[in-house]
């Protein structure tokens, strides 16, 4: 996320860094470059999972082409739950608002709610390793089953790390 942070901050205009000169108000400026960090962040992660989702509506497809309508229902769940994951991180508010704007948050803070915004990364590796596998299963219906739980079991992970980084935003769940 630091890096997001640095290229939101090197976007400021002359006018920015000049008012950063200000008492209190380079407190502001930062603030709202870590909200437009966020945002950006935010709109990476959406990205990649509408990727991955995609991907699994894809393999919906050849399940249905290769015969295997039995799978077709918990591919769906996976579909569902990323989508949700998707929903989730596009729709939050912006970051930190309610955070930044009526107290400062600390270091110790903020490192937490980078540590769940570099998991969304992890994640996401997980995730389509997670796919790769569901692909190379298209063919054995014993291992299948398991591949597309492994799937969903992450997609509803990635929902959970986004609900417990609002908590530590926000103190409540998006």
């Amino acid at each position: 996320m630091s890096d997001f942070f640095e290229k939101v901050k090197g976007y400021a205009d002359p006018f920015e860094k000049l008012l950063s000169y200000i008492p209190g108000f380079s407190g502001y400026i930062e603030r709202q470059n870590r909200r437009d960090a966020d945002k950006l962040l935010r709109e990476t992660v959406a990205r990649r999972f509408e990727e991955y989702w995609s991907r699994t509506s894809n393999l919906q497809v050849e399940l249905v082409n290769n015969g295997k309508i039995e799978f077709v229902d918990d591919m769906d769940k996976a579909a569902l739950v990323l989508r949700t994951f998707i929903d989730k991180v596009s729709r939050a508010s912006r970051g930190y608002s309610g955070v930044f704007d009526a107290v400062m948050i600390n270091q110790k803070e903020l490192e937490a709610i980078y540590q769940f915004d570099l998991a969304f990364f992890d994640l996401g590796d997980q995730v389509s390793r997670a796919l790769d596998n569901v692909e190379a299963s298209l063919g054995d219906d014993e291992a299948l089953p398991a591949a597309i739980r492994n799937l969903t079991s992450l997609a509803r992970l990635a929902v959970e790390t986004f609900e417990r980084r609002s908590e530590a935003v926000t103190g409540s769940r998006e």
